[in-house]
């Protein structure tokens, strides 16, 4: 949970509300298939829930700046290069833009292909 205190009063933030601002950013990016869990308990989650669009992300930081790790499957034979690129300057963007908080870093892990 992630808080700060502006003029008009005390903001609080949870990770849940980052995990699925980011994953739905993610999702709607081209060439990303979808979203791979990075851990034990999203594992677990997946089963219960179906599918999640916080599945497959970690968020760490304060209120000043987050670190960002994404664990994705793309179709194959699309640029990876351009993709993560594409998926790290829109996290960032957003995040920015809703929350005020800087991304300090995004670490993108292509954990499958999908043909």
């Amino acid at each position: 949970m992630i808080s700060y205190e502006t003029v008009l009063g005390k903001i609080t933030i949870t990770e849940a509300y980052l995990t699925k601002l980011i994953g739905s950013e993610v999702n709607s990016c081209y060439g990303v298939v979808g979203m791979i869990p990075s851990n034990n308990r999203q594992k677990l989650s997946k089963l219960f829930k179906g599918k999640s669009s916080d599945t497959g992300i970690t968020v760490k930081g304060d209120s000043n700046s987050i670190d960002v790790e994404i664990h994705i499957e793309v179709i194959y034979g699309i640029n990876i290069n351009a993709t993560a690129k594409s998926i790290t300057e829109k996290v960032k963007y957003v995040v920015k833009q809703i929350t005020d908080i800087d991304v300090n870093r995004v670490v993108i892990r292509i954990d499958g292909l999908k043909e």
